[in-house]
């Protein structure tokens, strides 16, 4: 059986976790990141545009016989209330957390060979489902991205189960990004939860996402929580 998986953000944090156990799971994964395998800016929508058309990722799914997108790569993007957040860096959030997702999960769905079963994994954020005070601007796009799930779910494509996944709170460079955010009012509460040791580990959030995506019921309802 050839099952082959994509996985964005692969080369740190969660996305590595994720990549490293489907490989030895004996998933063939195809890693697209900025810094490291299918070389592309996640953040620049006509370069995806134009990786995607260019049949790598066609190619990747043509003998595939079960297929999963995972959705992780993320940024944080300002951490400030609005009318503080710095315009680029807001452009930059809303492509990598939602403009991404979506360009892929069409383009999987559109070119995947026909009939075979495909799941699709948004990694999502507890920030998209409860307000954060000065953080808009990721509260949104996870938002985005979770009801991206419940539609596409909707449209009850033959084959297909898609899920938001929330990971929880895992110790990655996104974290000390918060706990580094001078202008974030919780900034305070991710300090505490970091010096307290309530962080999971990429090692085990991985395990987690990934018995959610592998169960039976996975789709059943397209919003989960590690």
């Amino acid at each position: 059986m050839t099952k082959k998986a994509i996985v964005t953000g692969h080369t740190r944090g969660l996305g590595a976790a994720l990549a490293a156990q489907l490989e030895a799971d004996g998933w063939d994964v195809l890693g697209v990141a900025r810094s490291g395998g299918e070389r592309v800016d996640l953040g620049d929508p006509a370069a995806l545009t134009v990786w995607i058309d260019g049949g790598t990722l066609r190619a990747h799914l043509a003998d595939a016989d079960e297929i999963l997108l995972i959705n992780n790569a993320g940024v944080l993007g300002p951490a400030d209330i609005a009318g503080a957040q710095d315009p680029v860096a807001v452009a930059l959030a809303v492509n990598v957390n939602v403009t991404a997702p979506i360009l892929l999960t069409n383009a999987v769905l559109r070119d995947r060979p026909a009939g075979v079963p495909t799941r699709v994994a948004h990694i999502s954020s507890g920030a998209g489902r409860r307000p954060l005070a000065g953080w808009s601007v990721y509260c949104a796009t996870k938002a985005v991205v979770d009801h991206h799930a419940v539609t596409v779910a909707a449209e009850d494509h033959d084959g297909v189960r898609i899920v938001a996944i929330r990971p929880g709170v895992v110790d990655t460079d996104m974290q000390g990004d918060i706990r580094a955010s001078e202008g974030f009012p919780l900034r305070a509460d991710f300090v505490a939860m970091k010096e307290q040791g309530q962080l999971t580990s990429a090692a085990d959030a991985a395990r987690a996402v990934l018995a959610i995506v592998h169960a039976d019921d996975f789709g059943d309802t397209p919003l989960a929580s590690v």
